[in-house]
């Protein structure tokens, strides 16, 4: 059979070999380091036999599909330490998350707690190194319902009647065997590190009528040193979290009366979230945008013509009804509608093309009260929303300056590491979105083609399409190495069709623009939330709400510090005379726990020579300064 490689590269072997084999005909270390492979666009165990001519590609630790299969492998593992540890234990499903694993269980009168982790790490790692094969079997429907009716697991029962003949696959490992359809590490014995974290409440499949299952939550590392730095960066995130700080620094606060996940921004927090709005608005002043303003609700017309609330209608708040029979309003879900609406008020002709339209507005979802999280998952957010309507021929150039712009933006934040993703229809559920297949198809060329057009590096992934059209998701990685979704570009060919949006062309006909939606930072809300962890508080200086402390020796000297406050002001640099009556060591430490970027010392020398000591955060000392050097010396970090 002839093996093709990623490179392009063509072998032949054999038929019957794997892919570790394989692997081995091209190193040892490589076959040893194999976890799983792509055989022919499709994930294989590692230990399959290959019987054809196929491409290959292999997957290690490195790998999200390796870690994919090694946390599935684990989550087999766990289930197999389960039911040697506890009677009757029933099995609902267990999948590899993004850092893990969790398995879905019954354990019947049997109750788990935190106490019980070690017994199951115990085990578990006892049975991996028992280097047990993960041995895939493919099964009938009928010796599948024999086998799980035997073991009177009556989830794997449900699980098999939506399952078709010649599709069914059981994995054996040991002394368990699973209803999976893989892939699976070669055996257990490269598990070398586990750790159970954490217990939840989960219903069976979802559904809160049916039995609540037990969800055990883990993860694995091939090594014991990843797993503790794992565990340090666990510890670092929760000393980051922005629910924390948020409250610690008084940027934000939350309150039932106002409502669950309805955020109020405190003074402090509102002063970032302004600069950052008056960056963007400055920023795309310069490349023509107009600003605008509209309501907070919408006519529920308004969004069946958009086709959100077909999309979203499950989602929002319940219509608000009027005392007018028939009238029902929206809480907006989204700004877009708003924005069709401005751009088909009068005629257009094309040389008002670009029209290019920006807001900060607020959109209203109703999330589920067990998935709000802080700013992250909230009801009510605000968006960094604008809408370019283009000609066909202006797509290029807009979509080019807006990847400009996005990029810029993510680059000022800090946010220099990371992947563009283009999000393409799921070819499988066409149901899931509005519009021609045409114009689908011009929409996704127009974003691979930009991409390529400025050599960025792009990964695809189907399915993560809007229901109006593909997207270009910019992919970030935080200081602790997470990987959050920040901003996003659309082309639209959609709305503008269910809108029934004109122009005048050039030849006095009417014409369709085209729609770009686009958002830098995403929604205001989680763009803090995530910038508030990636720095640990500790914001940019242009950005910081208090940018200094003026810290008296004597409060005798407390009279200084306010004129120096003042000249500093008319420099435009923020903040305030710490003149508390405490010691000066004390309030060094409080105000370096808040984050103060900048701590002015004053004392008699400072006064006598008409300056201030700096201190930055973190304790370094930059010593004596004149007003002007300290000016000076401030505007250059910005």
């Amino acid at each position: 059979m002839k093996i093709t490689f990623p490179d392009g590269n063509v072998r032949e072997y054999e038929n019957g070999l794997t892919s570790v084999q394989i692997a081995e005909s091209i190193s040892e270390g490589l076959a040893r380091n194999v976890l799983s492979a792509t055989v022919n666009g499709e994930m294989w165990d590692a230990t399959r036999p290959i019987d054809e001519d196929a491409t290959i590609k292999f997957h290690t630790w490195k790998d999200s599909e390796g870690k994919y299969a090694f946390w599935h492998s684990s989550a087999h593992l766990l289930a197999e330490a389960l039911e040697a540890l506890f009677d009757n234990v029933k099995f609902g499903i267990g999948p590899p998350i993004e850092n893990g694993f969790y398995y879905d269980i019954d354990t019947g009168d049997t109750i788990l707690t935190p106490e019980d982790f070690t017994r199951i790490e115990k085990k578990m790692l006892e049975l991996a190194q028992q280097k047990n094969e993960f041995e895939r079997k493919e099964i009938s429907k009928a010796d599948a319902i024999a086998y799980f009716k035997e073991k009177n697991d009556t989830y794997k029962l449900e699980l098999l009647e939506d399952l078709e003949d010649g599709t069914i696959t059981f994995y054996t490992q040991g002394e368990f065997t699973d209803l999976c359809r893989g892939p699976h590490i070669p055996h257990t014995g490269k598990i070398k590190a586990i750790k159970v974290m954490s217990l939840a409440g989960a219903y069976w499949r979802g559904d809160e009528t049916r039995k609540q299952m037990t969800r055990v939550y883990g993860i694995t590392f091939p090594k014991q040193k990843e797993l503790k730095e794992y565990l340090e960066l666990l510890e670092e995130a929760k000393k980051r979290d922005h629910r924390k700080l948020g409250q610690e620094l008084e940027l934000f606060m939350f309150s039932e009366k106002v409502g669950s996940g309805l955020p109020i921004w405190l003074p402090k927090g509102t002063q970032i979230r302004e600069r950052l709005q008056n960056y963007l608005r400055q920023e795309q002043e310069k490349r023509g945008y107009k600003m605008v303003v509209t309501p907070h609700i919408g006519g529920k017309d308004l969004y069946v013509t958009s086709g959100h609330y077909a999309k979203y209608g499950e989602d929002s708040f319940q219509p608000i009804h009027t005392p007018r029979e028939g009238e029902e309003f929206l809480l907006k879900p989204m700004n877009c509608p708003h924005h069709c609406e401005i751009f088909g008020h009068r005629p257009r002709s094309y040389k008002e093309l670009p029209l290019r339209i920006g807001e900060f507005g607020t959109v209203y979802r109703y999330e589920q009260s067990g998935e709000l999280h802080g700013l992250s998952r909230v009801r009510g957010f605000t968006q960094d929303d604008a809408h370019i309507f283009c000609t066909t021929e202006q797509l290029k150039d807009e979509f080019l300056d807006v990847l400009e712009l996005t990029t810029q933006v993510l680059e000022k934040m800090g946010f220099d590491d990371f992947t563009a993703q283009i999000s393409l229809r799921d070819p499988d559920n066409p149901e899931k979105y509005i519009g021609s297949d045409e114009n689908w198809d011009a929409a996704e060329a127009a974003i691979i083609d930009a991409t390529k057009e400025v050599d960025m590096e792009t990964v695809t992934e189907l399915g993560e399409a809007a229901f109006y059209g593909p997207k270009l998701d910019f992919m970030i990685k935080d200081a602790l190495g997470r990987k959050w979704q920040l901003g996003t570009i659309q082309v639209d060919y959609n709305l503008p069709d269910r809108f029934e949006l004109e122009y005048i062309g050039s030849d006095n006909q009417a014409h369709r623009p085209v729609m770009i939606h686009r958002a830098p930072f995403g929604s205001m809300e989680r763009f803090m939330s995530i910038l508030i962890e990636h720095t640990a508080g500790k914001f940019p200086l242009w950005l910081t709400p208090e940018q200094f402390v003026l810290i008296p020796v004597d409060n005798k000297f407390a009279p200084y510090c306010e004129e120096m406050k003042a000249r500093l002001a008319q420099h435009d640099i923020r903040g305030f005379v710490d003149d508390r009556n405490e010691t000066i060591g004390k309030k060094i430490r409080d105000n370096e726990l808040k984050r103060i970027p900048l701590l002015l010392i004053i004392g008699e020398n400072e006064i006598n020579a008409g300056g201030v000591s700096v201190r930055q955060q973190g304790g370094e000392d930059l010593g004596a300064m004149s007003v002007e050097s300290f000016v000076e010396w401030f505007n250059a970090q910005l």
